[in-house]
């Protein structure tokens, strides 16, 4: 086993969780050119990544530096040997919850904005349902990390004072 480790660089359950995530790519691939022509899948690949390097990252960048600076976050200073994966300050208590909430809306507008056409068919659910569970599981996600900040802030501040 620890020349397996030594030999490939990590253990066999990586293998074994690589391999199956190529085996799945595969499949998944396999069922989207079933019944297209596979040059649309290509175009829409690149415009995919086109439209995320060129439109959306600069997006995101701007929203959340504009979010740093309206909001007033501060990069906490760290104490010498401190946890350098502790977050810096509140932001990213802001950004999780808003990332998955803006991926959940990406992939599920067409439901969400009521232009699901044939997609309502696969569903087998009304139009009108699915605007309010989005809002529901995005006030879940940001509720959600209110409480973590909530737990953080409690902890930071008992642990200064049982300190001092």
């Amino acid at each position: 086993m620890k020349a397996f480790a030594a030999r490939y660089g990590a253990s066999p359950l990586h293998l074994l969780l690589v391999l199956a995530s190529f085996a799945l790519a595969g499949y998944a691939g396999i069922r989207l050119l079933d019944g297209q022509e596979p040059w649309t899948v290509v175009v829409w690949f690149v415009g995919a990544a086109l439209l995320h390097d060129l439109v959306l990252l600069p997006l995101y960048t701007i929203t959340d530096r504009a979010a740093q600076i309206l909001l007033g976050s501060r990069r906490e200073p760290r104490p010498a040997g401190g946890d350098p994966g502790r977050p810096p300050g509140w932001i990213n208590y802001v950004r999780v919850p808003f990332f998955l909430s803006g991926l959940l809306f990406l992939t599920y507008f067409p439901l969400i904005l009521e232009r699901g056409g044939r997609f309502t068919a696969y569903t087998t659910l009304p139009d009108d349902v699915f605007l309010g569970r989005w809002l529901l599981v995005s006030g879940v996600l940001f509720g959600l990390s209110a409480l973590a900040l909530l737990a953080r802030m409690l902890r930071t501040r008992s642990g200064r004072r049982g300190g001092a």
